[in-house]
């Protein structure tokens, strides 16, 4: 739709040999005095002004941002395109099919179904790590990922060729946010004869690694990811931006992941919840690209929306590096000079509030053992890691002295137990003479005071070893935020390079694993000739996706992993990764760590965490002498120089030539043609939803819900989490009940992630979170609630129980406090909700964003009036509800309030006044057609 342009921005600019229809930001006051971020909102605003969602008023508003004020402004943000997931991307996908075949069955043509935004979606949260330190691991991890997932594939490879505008990267390519600033992002989009700068929403949260290329963009639940596909605005407030000052160089022996480890910390300490961060300063030259991606990568473990740094001379030349072309290249430079969004190292823009780092006070760091913000001086991590072990492990007055006694440990002078720890010169994975002889204990309690201690001994492989508290047992480099690093990469080659030299090789209880973010990776490692140095410590590659960092890690070695759970050992897993959660990795690792790709190899080397790099050697090299980590730590001009002969510019064009393609197995699957799917009724993964069931050309009148009854009564700050089906599927619940009738094993399950293309399983874990705590029943939390449709209104399945309300034909309600809807597992609360038959939720305050997901699937989100609740109005949930007034919806406006009875059992009624929360246009339209789905699906019957 063509802009109301009430500002006279619209112009032209050429480049090249092209004109470009662009919006001037120049047209607006106040526009130069912004942050580079709210820039770019600005101009997307202009763009998309239609004088009823977008109006010249949300235009002034931006242009005349206060620094200081509490966001209170809600402005319309349309991405210019979309990025997905496998795990997320799939119910979006199974909606645009489903909305194909309503188009179809109401005469329509099935073809116009289309994404109106590009949307890409990249297969990287599939593979896991059954296999690992051989040379065929790549090749059978990929194996057994298509075994699990073939509906999964052959329905998106469906997609692939049946829409318009959405594309697909299959499995073993790459993970979606370094294919993303590797290829798939544009800096400044072309698109339509119009060029404007490239923004986006994703289906993870870390999508905001592209800031790093002065990419607008923040990951999103799927409803939002949807409405953008198709063309719909994103509601948004208008929000803070801290400025973040930076200064100086990284000094030798730190990395990229020291920086954004110690960025993490900051800004967690500081509060940016709900912020933007902008780098800026002269400092934001002298930081490579590739740093800036990683930064913007744990824009999430900080906390903020987003994390960018604006476009200059290094995202031009990174841009030039990865095989963008000369025109796409030359496009940026020019469009981000025009509109003022080009770096001036000088400028000091207005912010809400700054921070400042000089980099050169950056100190080698880790972060554990369970937040990303817990950051470690790599001189202090043995005595953090002993200071945090007595969370994890029993301590010594809390051990059986006879327990104690047999399980070998000892007793120094203090009186405290000491910690026996493998002999760092033992060697491991390289199959030599020495690898089968015991390894034997040694002391490390000293210098650090005491520690409990539990050696337990593992047999495997003919080799007997020891392992204990604190063991690394996983050490992995894995996950984008670094993989796309190549200076942390090649550290950590070289490192591995130089350990190999001395004769180092990694402890046998470990299991390593090298998973990149992208074939470029392998490429140089190739051409570096670094690969047999990574083999021989076991760093074989494994897969091409996020595998550790999302806790597809596989299982450990049966025999240590019978070990540490029999001892009940707290072991460790050592992670290039962003995010260490309990019981995300692996669930026999208690403790996680972040650390750079060069120390996770180093912790592989050193075979545990109770350990000192400073003043404990790794082993001996050949002449017998002492090797400690300073020795093999390569140096900062030995990296560069890899870098400089190892990475061209035409590995990125090489590898990312044919990348929607795939290998022989994704061409090779049987896949369904044309333009609508070919629903299989017997899978478990991928079903047709029923959101389109009965649906005519034009909207029925919206009605008054009369006659509801409360499925769940529950109090403050209840999460999307909570809500929403996430995790492993339970053996006796409804969603385990539905898999056993269709022939499922109980081993076969697989997760709720896994089958989120399945609204039978989804609908079946909503609400049904085991912390979920339902108020109409006492002392019992899960996804359980009262069925009034039978005498006595006894406990049941929340499942269950809706589908008895539906089949007497009573609508339902959900009563809530504060804060209701916060959290990230968005999309399967709204839609699960409205599939359960809510047709209403009354609460005390909103979350934004679910408020919106609610409309979109057609519930109505109330409030309570100022300061009255629940249990103010003295409702219990026993009561029958009617809401009146919303059918004044019909007449095109939206009610500030509705009216609620809530008539009690002996015909007592509490009445009141409940605000309604549809607060903009575009979410009155969605109300009024049923949901954001019907109301697209009826914009493109009429078009």
């Amino acid at each position: 739709m063509a802009s109301t342009d009430s500002f006279g921005a619209k112009g032209t600019l050429g480049v090249g040999g092209s004109e470009y229809e662009i919006f001037r930001l120049s047209a607006v006051e106040g526009s130069e005095k912004l942050p580079y971020s709210l820039k770019v909102l600005l101009e997307n605003l202009l763009r998309t002004e239609d004088g009823a969602n977008v109006t010249a008023d949300h235009i002034r508003a931006l242009a005349n941002w206060d620094p200081t004020a509490e966001p209170d402004t809600e402005i319309q943000f349309t991405p210019a395109r979309v990025i997905m997931q496998d795990f997320t991307g799939v119910p979006c996908v199974v909606d645009l099919a489903t909305m194909r075949e309503a188009v179809t069955e109401m005469g329509g043509d099935p073809s116009k179904v289309n994404p109106l935004a590009p949307a890409e979606l990249v297969i990287d949260h599939s593979v896991i790590i059954d296999i690992f330190g051989r040379p065929d691991a790549f090749e059978r991890n990929v194996e057994f990922e298509y075994e699990r997932n073939r509906e999964r594939y052959q329905f998106l490879r469906w997609g692939q060729g049946a829409f318009d505008e959405f594309k697909v990267v299959p499995p073993g390519t790459g993970i979606v946010h370094q294919v993303n600033i590797e290829h798939l992002a544009r800096t400044v989009m072309a698109r339509n004869g119009q060029a404007y700068p490239d923004t986006l929403v994703g289906t993870d949260s870390h999508t905001t690694m592209v800031n790093g290329l002065g990419v607008l963009g923040w990951g999103v639940g799927g409803i939002e990811a949807e409405a953008a596909m198709l063309g719909q605005p994103v509601s948004m407030l208008i929000p803070k931006v801290l400025g973040f000052k930076l200064t100086g160089e990284i000094p030798p022996g730190a990395t990229a992941t020291d920086v954004v480890l110690t960025i993490t910390e900051m800004l967690r300490k500081q509060g940016v919840v709900g912020k933007f961060v902008e780098f800026y300063g002269e400092g934001v030259g002298a930081v490579p690209l590739a740093n800036r991606a990683t930064i913007g990568n744990m824009s999430p473990e900080f906390g903020s929306t987003a994390a960018i740094f604006p476009i200059d001379d290094e995202t031009v030349r990174y841009l030039k590096l990865t095989g963008r072309s000369a025109e796409q290249v030359a496009l940026v430079e020019a469009y981000a000079k025009e509109q003022g969004l080009w770096h001036d190292p000088q400028a000091e823009p207005q912010y809400s509030e700054t921070l400042e780092l000089d980099l050169s006070t950056v100190v080698p760091s880790i972060a554990g053992p369970k937040r990303p913000q817990d950051r470690i001086e790599l001189s202090q991590a043995k005595e953090a890691f002993r200071s945090s072990l007595a969370d994890y492990a029993s301590t010594p007055d809390q051990t059986d002295p006879d327990d104690a006694a047999s399980s070998g440990s000892t007793v120094d002078e203090a009186g405290e137990e000491s910690f026996p720890a493998s002999d760092p010169a033992s060697p491991a994975h390289d199959g030599n003479g020495d690898a089968g002889k015991p390894h034997a204990p040694i002391s490390a309690a000293a210098g650090s005071g005491g520690r409990v201690s539990k050696p337990t001994k593992v047999t495997m492989g003919g080799a007997e070893f020891e392992i204990d508290h604190g063991a690394v047992v996983i050490a992995s480099i894995t996950s984008c935020t670094n993989t796309s690093n190549p200076s942390v990469m090649l550290g950590a080659a070289l490192l591995a390079k130089n350990a190999v030299d001395k004769g180092l090789a990694v402890k046998p209880w470990v299991k390593t694993s090298m998973a990149p973010g992208s074939q470029v990776v392998t490429d140089y490692y190739e051409k570096a000739g670094l690969w047999p140095y990574l083999e021989k410590l076991g760093y074989h590659l494994v897969g091409y996706g996020c595998t550790t960092c999302i806790g597809n890690s596989g299982p450990l070695p049966e025999e240590v992993s019978a070990a540490v759970n029999e001892a009940d050992l707290a072991v460790v897993s050592v992670l290039s990764g962003n995010r260490n959660f309990e019981g995300r990795i692996n669930p026999d690792v208690k403790m996680n760590y972040l650390a750079s790709p060069p120390l996770v190899i180093a912790y592989a080397l050193a075979g545990t965490m109770d350990f000192d790099f400073e003043s404990q050697p790794l082993g001996k090299d050949t002449d017998g002498t002492d090797v400690f980590l300073a020795d093999i730590w390569p140096s900062a001009e030995d990296v560069q120089a890899t870098i400089d002969g190892a990475i061209t510019e035409e590995m990125f064009a090489k590898d990312y030539a044919d990348v929607f393609r795939g290998d022989e197995r994704w061409r090779s699957l049987p896949t369904p043609e044309g333009r609508t799917f070919e629903w299989d009724q017997e899978s478990t993964y991928v079903r047709k939803p029923p959101y389109f069931e009965g649906m005519a050309s034009e909207p029925a009148p919206v009605e008054d819900i009369s006659g509801a009854r409360v499925l769940a009564l529950l109090g403050d700050s209840v999460t999307t989490d909570h809500i929403s089906p996430a995790g492993a599927i339970k053996p006796g619940t409804p969603a385990a009940q539905y898999l056993d009738e269709h022939g499922v094993e109980k081993k076969d399950y697989n997760s709720f992630g896994s089958r989120r293309g399945n609204h039978e399983v989804m609908i079946r874990g909503t609400f049904a979170n085991i912390r979920l705590r339902n108020q109409l029943l006492d002392d019992v939390s899960g996804g359980y609630t009262r069925d009034f449709t039978k005498d006595g209104a006894p406990q049941a399945f929340i499942y269950d129980a809706a589908q008895n309300y539906a089949a007497a034909g009573t609508p339902l309600v959900v009563l809530g406090g504060k804060e209701y809807g916060s959290g990230s597992s968005r999309d399967w609360a709204a839609k699960g909700t409205a599939l359960l038959g809510v047709k209403a939720v009354i609460v005390e305050s909103f979350e934004r964003i679910h408020r919106s997901n609610l409309i979109g699937m057609g519930v109505i989100p109330l409030q309570f009036p100022q300061g009255e609740s629940a249990s103010s109005l003295g409702l219990d949930g026993t009561e029958t509800f009617d809401i009146a007034g919303i059918t004044e919806l019909n007449d095109g406006t939206t009610p500030r309030t509705v009216k609620v009875t809530a008539t009690k059992a002996d015909g007592g009624k509490v009445e009141f006044d409940a605000v309604v929360r549809i607060d903009t246009p575009g979410e009155a339209d969605y109300y009024r057609n049923g949901g954001i789905l019907q109301y697209v699906l009826r914009g493109m019957l009429a078009s």
